[in-house]
């Protein structure tokens, strides 16, 4: 199939263009470059545009001759939705918006979409399964479950097929080391404390001390990067066989305290990391571990890095090995 990856610049666009370059797909990187990178774009072409730019969009899916989308280009960060909401709706909504509309008259009818455990707001039973309430609690994850919605009310009048894949903590990177996560500012925990450990910061902040966990940090549920991207090219896979529209999990549904993750990073880099305690941040739920068991049924999928050792070691070396260079 000839594939269009938005966003694929990005950290998990990237895992999963080189995915679907390896099952055989063509593969075509949509990017505007706000947070992406043109070094982790090595498997097709690249069109430099904004999804805002409805014509550039339909232009690219006609002459590219796609067959399917999938959609990573959003904004991210849960604290920065809540200062600036307008331009995460504007950005996850409206231009999603206008990236389904040019499908609809290109012909295009088969998208994956970059959905977020945000969805959930603060779970009520962990693990969370997909049955679960959504009541989001920030404007990030206001704008993935109305984007969710829509691609519901899409295919019902107009065909489109699609699948929403609720991440939740994304981390590690490629086993093979071509990729590997580069946010500007970094927000992710695995990240930020290998670079304490690299003395790239001075340390990690802890966000709450006093939760009901073993050792009283928040717990959450870390997916290998490359697990995500296999889910993804299953998740096409099982729309182009037919398969039924819906939203899935995808995490191992296992769940690590912030020290477990500081304890991993230590481990793994013979060396203490210095961490600092800090008062709970506003919204952050004591757990948020998946069940992803429908995915794993429904795809046949199953995460192939799920210990945390695992997802720390391969962060590690592609962190380390961005500060040799």
């Amino acid at each position: 199939m000839r594939v269009l990856v938005t966003g694929g610049a990005g950290y998990i666009g990237s895992h999963t263009a080189k995915a679907l370059a390896r099952a055989g797909h063509e593969v075509v990187v949509l990017d505007n470059f706000s947070g992406g990178h043109r070094w982790a774009i090595k498997w097709g072409p690249c069109v430099d545009g904004d999804l805002a730019d409805s014509a550039l969009v339909a232009a690219a899916l006609k002459t590219y001759g796609i067959d399917a989308v999938l959609h990573f280009a959003a904004s991210i960060q849960v604290g920065e939705s809540v200062r600036d909401p307008k331009k995460y709706f504007w950005n996850n909504v409206v231009n999603t918006l206008r990236l389904l509309d040019a499908m609809l008259e290109t012909g295009v009818a088969h998208i994956v979409f970059s959905s977020s455990a945000a969805v959930y707001g603060n779970p009520e039973k962990v693990p969370i399964p997909e049955a679960h309430p959504a009541r989001p609690v920030n404007p990030y994850g206001e704008t993935k479950l109305m984007m969710e919605r829509a691609l519901q009310a899409y295919g019902t009048a107009y065909g489109l097929r699609w699948m929403a894949l609720r991440y939740f903590n994304a981390a590690g990177a490629d086993p093979d080391g071509e990729l590997g996560e580069a946010h500007d500012p970094e927000s992710h925990l695995i990240p930020l404390v290998i670079r304490a450990a690299l003395g790239r910061i001075p340390h990690v902040e802890v966000f709450g001390t006093d939760y009901p966990s073993p050792d009283g940090t928040a717990i959450r549920d870390y997916i290998h990067i490359a697990d995500l991207a296999d889910a993804h090219l299953k998740a096409l896979e099982h729309l182009t066989r037919g398969g039924e529209s819906m939203a899935l999990n995808l995490g191992t549904g296992q769940g690590h305290t912030v020290r477990e993750v500081i304890a991993a990073v230590a481990k793994v880099a013979g060396r203490e990391v210095p961490a600092r305690n800090a008062p709970r941040r506003q919204g952050d739920p004591p757990a948020l571990v998946a069940d992803p068991t429908k995915a794993m049924s429904l795809l046949n999928w199953k995460p192939g890095f799920a210990e945390l050792d695992q997802i720390v070691k391969s962060a590690w070396n592609w962190h380390s090995k961005q500060e040799k260079e």
